[in-house]
């Protein structure tokens, strides 16, 4: 099936794009007041410049640089001066991406010294700004339960439905974007480098499999970042508590003060369980089975409970 899919995205070449919009770099220029409104600034690690856009029509877009960094990317990775036929390919792939918790990609730009891509605007910012920054409203329980399930359905879908499995993204607070009803989003996802020319061998399903399990982890982590209100750091506090074999006994000392005192305690309980069995291994270990747990078993489990609660969170 991998095989397949790698033929019918390339036949497409460097045609038009049929699920996204191609916009000229004078629009996107213009929609970006001269690239002025800058919502997050790349960072030391190369990061993309991001931008807030609203085009004519009405379209309120946030626009991402895709520059030179991409380009020196796929030049390392053997891709050298097809690197035009390499990001029309990614464009494909991304194209492709339908889950309601997968920022959107509108549609891109191409000039002779830049590249952008255009995604859908995330108008509450990111769950970063969401838990950590003071002068915002606190997210309430039930918010930060549909958080943890929705971007499992979300790795779900990247991970486990996407055939052959190319994609990537890091999971933490700062790229689960919020909308106007903070609804969760996975933002930043990439194609594996690569990916579709070895996506039926031994060694890359042995790759994807270690990558599961490096998400089983970060995510583990997410929702203790959900849970307190702490971020993680560097050290691993965080994770190195709920891994304590009396970690019970101090769980609800260990939640946000800003919910004051409004959760539900089996929720809080199930939650932190399953940050416990997520976080049992690191992930720097290598092998495929390092992970306890699935990210397909975390989905199933978590929506099981809030049904058999008779919750009114979403599933999926």
């Amino acid at each position: 099936m991998g095989g397949c899919l790698r033929r019918r995205l390339c036949l497409g070449g460097t045609r038009t794009l049929p699920f996204v919009r191609r916009f000229t770099p004078r629009e996107i220029e213009a929609a970006t007041k001269g690239f002025t409104a800058v919502l997050e600034a790349g960072g030391p690690r190369g990061g993309a410049t991001a931008y807030r856009a609203r085009f004519a029509g009405g379209l309120v877009a946030t626009v991402r640089s895709a520059g030179s960094r991409d380009d020196h990317r796929r030049q390392q990775q053997g891709s050298g001066g097809n690197g035009k036929a390499a990001f029309y390919l990614e464009l494909q792939l991304l194209a492709r991406l339908n889950h309601r918790h997968v920022v959107r990609l509108r549609g891109f730009a191409e000039g002779h010294r830049a590249r952008f891509l255009v995604f859908d605007h995330m108008e509450s910012r990111s769950l970063k700004e969401c838990l950590h920054d003071p002068l915002r409203t606190p997210l309430d329980w039930r918010t930060r339960l549909q958080v943890a399930i929705d971007i499992a359905a979300a790795l779900e879908y990247l991970y486990y439905f996407c055939d052959p499995s190319v994609f990537h993204v890091s999971v933490d607070s700062g790229n689960v974007l919020m909308d106007a009803n903070f609804v969760a989003k996975l933002s930043d996802v990439g194609v594996v480098s690569d990916g579709l020319k070895r996506a039926t061998t031994e060694s890359f399903q042995d790759q994807v499999e270690r990558r599961r399990a490096g998400l089983v982890f970060q995510y583990g982590v997410l929702v203790l970042e959900l849970v307190t209100g702490q971020s993680p750091g560097g050290d691993g506090e965080l994770v190195r508590w709920v891994q304590e074999p009396g970690f019970a006994g101090s769980m609800h000392r260990m939640v946000d003060a800003d919910l004051g005192g409004v959760y539900d305690a089996r929720e809080l309980r199930d939650l932190v369980n399953v940050a416990r069995l997520c976080t049992r291994h690191e992930p720097a270990g290598g092998g495929v089975d390092g992970a306890a747990v699935s990210i397909p078993q975390i989905v199933r489990y978590l929506q099981g409970k809030v049904e058999r609660l008779g919750g009114e969170a979403r599933c999926g």
